[in-house]
């Protein structure tokens, strides 16, 4: 999948448990990685069961030892991407495996096409590789043993593995080669983002619709439609998130942070008002019109003062100056026509 950067955060909470460190990158297991370990334990355990005429006891234990080859066929992969980016000088912050498969986190974004499409596709490289090996165990093997059945399944898991993250379309490894190819004839990082984006909604839809066709066609088991289906909502969802990551990108140079600062102090009126001089306000000293603030920036949520208040549309009420700087008082009995009663 996807590898993620993210800003710094002070507490690193995480759903997931850490499990410790490989190769200095440390690992961590989502809770959701227990439901997908139990359940594909429990199929395979059948299947082996069946196949091999194996007592149920064996056929889970059979189902058990698939999935801890799966999880390592998956950790892997994701040590493909974390060690190719670290060899380029980007940061790994982790590794983690969930129900899907996993992720790898690192520090920053790729500096350069290159280096993104090196890291993209170092994951499936390793898939492939380890698919080739597997291969080569089913063939070697004889047939009808539990070494033969775990290599098989391993095997075809790998394949399947490099060939669907090699799709081009975000948030897969292909998406990420899409992308650095992209940035690397446009030179725009964003444009490349968005047209994986968008070809990673068409995967999704492409996947729902290869999923429905191979359970319609009796190739794909009833219980493993909700899984692929929920991988299909992912895959739409990774892609939206890129795409609208992207249109943000390209605004931030747009910003002009010199327009929002204002240098802290007492608030500017937005037209110079008599003062009135020393002393108590008397009744009959004019009354300022409704304000409204005109400048093309709201400095008032900047400043460390608070805007003066409205006046009131009620002629009972005003606001007026009074000696001290930058202070308004309120005179309850203002009446009509801007004259306060005293």
């Amino acid at each position: 999948m996807e590898q993620t950067s993210r800003p710094p955060r002070r507490p690193d909470r995480r759903l997931g448990l850490n499990v410790g460190r490989v190769f200095g990158v440390p690992l961590h297991l989502n809770g959701s990685m227990v439901l997908l370990a139990v359940l594909i334990a429990v199929l395979y355990g059948e299947f082996a069961r069946r196949q091999l005429d194996l007592p149920q006891l064996s056929g889970y234990l059979i189902g058990f030892g698939f999935v801890v080859s799966l999880l390592g066929s998956v950790l892997l992969h994701e040590l493909g991407h974390a060690l190719t980016a670290r060899r380029y000088g980007i940061g790994v912050r982790g590794i983690t495996l969930e129900l899907l498969g996993g992720y790898t986190e690192m520090e920053r974004d790729a500096p350069s096409p290159r280096v993104d499409l090196a890291v993209s596709l170092a994951g499936p490289a390793v898939s492939a590789v380890l698919g080739v090996l597997a291969v080569a165990a089913t063939l070697a093997l004889p047939e009808q043993t539990v070494a033969h059945q775990l290599a098989f399944q391993l095997a075809v898991s790998n394949v399947i593995v490099a060939l669907f993250n090699s799709l081009p379309g975000l948030p897969l490894d292909g998406g990420r080669a899409l992308r650095a190819a992209v940035w690397g004839l446009t030179r725009d990082r964003h444009l490349g983002t968005e047209v994986a984006g968008w070809a990673g909604r068409i995967v999704a839809v492409g996947t729902v619709v290869v999923v429905l066709l191979l359970t319609l066609g009796d190739y794909l088991a009833l219980p493993a439609l909700p899984l692929m289906l929920l991988v299909a909502v992912t895959l739409w969802r990774g892609a939206g998130q890129s795409i609208r990551a992207a249109r943000v990108s390209r605004r931030f140079p747009l910003i002009d942070l010199t327009r929002l600062a204002v240098r802290p102090g007492r608030w500017p009126p937005a037209r110079p008002w008599p003062r009135p001089s020393a002393g108590t306000p008397r009744a009959g000293s004019p009354v300022p019109p409704c304000w409204s603030p005109t400048p093309p920036v709201d400095r008032w949520r900047w400043s460390t003062r608070s805007p003066p208040p409205r006046c009131p549309s009620n002629a009972d009420r005003g606001w007026r100056w009074t000696p001290s700087p930058g202070h308004w008082a309120h005179f309850p009995r203002c009446r009509s026509g801007g004259t306060a009663s005293g």
